[in-house]
């Protein structure tokens, strides 16, 4: 079976969120094998400067890149990335698999986003609108998506 993992920065606290996260990963867990993973996120003093904020993106991109391994393809989601939809989630992957890749890696950063090392280790980054989404409910989003059978 193909292997998927979600790599995120922090816990979802909210139980709604947490249901549903649930839930949508018993959906995806039908076609292949889910594995969450979620590293801790690091404290934000109150007005962090430019180096502190790079040293906590830094410090969770070092627990991020930790859980993956060379063989896996690597889907950096940033606001910066490329417009993805739905369809192109599944060719990104069909895409992966065909190429030996060993899982497809979704990375969602904490609320400072997504350090240099992990952007820059990442064979795709996407995008899934210019809006800003709070981390937590971009896992219920990719997880949604994920499950759209096109």
């Amino acid at each position: 079976m193909k292997k998927i993992k979600l790599l995120a920065v922090g816990s979802v606290k909210e139980s709604y969120l947490r249901n549903r996260i649930k839930k949508l990963s018993e959906e995806v867990n039908k076609t292949y094998k889910l594995e969450l993973i979620e590293v801790p996120d690091e404290s934000i003093p109150k007005n962090p400067s430019e180096t502190e904020i790079n040293n906590i993106k830094k410090a969770e991109g070092d627990k991020l890149l930790s859980h993956i391994d060379p063989k896996d393809y690597v889907v950096a989601l940033c606001i910066d990335g490329k417009p993805t939809d739905n369809s192109d989630l599944r060719r990104i992957m069909e895409k992966a698999y065909e190429n030996y890749a060993s899982s497809v890696v979704y990375v969602i950063g904490g609320s400072l986003g997504l350090s240099d090392e992990v952007v820059r280790r990442a064979n795709y980054r996407a995008s899934f609108s210019d809006m800003t989404f709070p981390h937590q409910l971009m896992r219920v989003m990719l997880l949604e998506a994920l499950t759209y059978d096109s």
